[in-house]
């Protein structure tokens, strides 16, 4: 057989969101109801006199997002419900109902599968889901989870990327960087198990970080307190790929700078003692390390005394016009550009980060 002469560009080169561009960026929307497509964290459709519908979709690969090594198969089926769950609170909509599609290779019997769906069952409990539908097929790579959400939101609910504006807040949920340095926790025990097969790990003093590693939860609750305070963000988005890599997403799509503040952005005790213990500086999993599930979003001005009031938000910094540039700004005042080198979601799970004071450019 003759080699194929065709070009072969490798994925790699464009990375996931270059991808997904470089393949849709000549499609337009043909349909009135196709009210927004590629590019947010979902999208948004609405047919004639019913409320906006919005759809998110994800894919969860054996080997690249998962391991099941150390990964159970409940917090498995409930991270999978959950990563969709937060995509839809993202677009400030709220998750209806779910469709799952599996790809099962022959290691996975009934009762394993069993387990998978209750993890997922208590997800849609949790957060008022209904499982409606979805497809099985055999596999011969492991397992392949395919997960689908639909969500509704009014028209002065719904909350895109690329609408911040110049001099809004910038506010996240909760606390960063644990997730991925429950990821290395997991990763080092697993690599002591491979090497003596008796190794009995002690994960005791590891259970907060490596709980939001395996068992994220989509911030349901932040999107209560803002209907119930009457706030409606300017822009939003999900931490999945990291704060760096996620606010230059707000600030690429809103053609807008922003400056936020190393001491303001919230790491938890057990998260930064971790860090400390891979030599890490605790900035740096918090600003790349991804899978954290909160949500990063901005207000007006005028929210500032509703925010500051409910403690699982913090003010991180503003928006800025564009010509200022992107900057993360030092208790000294030292300003480094931040850099969109966060998770990579295309490529295997990641044991090693970019360090963001590595290069840095100071203004």
């Amino acid at each position: 057989m003759e080699p194929d002469s065709k070009p072969f560009t490798p994925v790699s080169t464009l990375g996931e969101f270059g991808l997904i561009g470089h393949l849709t960026n000549s499609l337009h929307l043909l349909q009135p109801s196709s009210v927004k497509g590629v590019g947010d964290d979902a999208a948004v459709i609405r047919y004639k006199g019913n409320p906006y519908t919005v759809a998110t979709t994800d894919m969860l690969l054996e080997g690249i997002h998962f391991d099941l090594t150390y990964t159970p198969l409940k917090h498995l089926g409930y991270k999978a419900a959950m990563v969709n769950f937060s995509d839809i609170y993202a677009m400030n909509a709220r998750p209806r109902q779910l469709l799952i599609s599996l790809g099962i290779s022959g290691r996975f019997g009934v009762e394993q599968l069993e387990e998978l769906y209750a993890g997922l069952h208590m997800a849609c409990t949790r957060h008022g889901v209904d499982l409606v539908g979805g497809d099985t097929n055999s596999s011969l790579t492991g397992l392949t989870i395919s997960i689908t959400v639909l969500g509704e939101a009014t028209k002065k609910q719904l909350t895109y990327r690329n609408t911040a504006r110049e001099g809004d807040l910038i506010c996240v949920s909760g606390d960063l960087g644990a997730a991925y340095l429950g990821l290395q926790v997991l990763e080092r025990e697993k690599k002591l198990f491979e090497q003596d097969a008796s190794f009995q790990p002690d994960l005791s003093s590891y259970e907060y970080i490596i709980g939001r590693f395996l068992k994220p939860e989509a911030r349901k609750d932040i999107i209560d307190y803002l209907e119930r305070a009457g706030i409606t963000p300017h822009a939003m988005i999900d931490l999945s790929d990291g704060l760096s890599s996620d606010l230059m997403h707000v600030c690429e799509q809103s053609q807008l700078g922003c400056k936020i503040f190393n001491h303001k952005i919230p790491i938890e005790e057990r998260t930064a003692q971790t860090a400390e213990e891979f030599g890490l500086e605790p900035l740096i999993p918090a600003l790349n390390g991804g899978e954290d599930y909160e949500l990063l979003f901005t207000v007006g001005t005028d929210a500032y005394e509703k925010i500051i009031h409910f403690p699982e938000i913090s003010i991180i910094g503003h928006m800025v016009e564009p010509e200022a540039g992107r900057y993360l700004v030092t208790q000294e005042g030292t300003a480094i550009e931040l850099k969109a080198q966060g998770w990579n979601h295309s490529a295997p799970m990641r044991t090693s980060l970019p360090a963001q004071e590595d290069g840095r450019q100071k203004k």
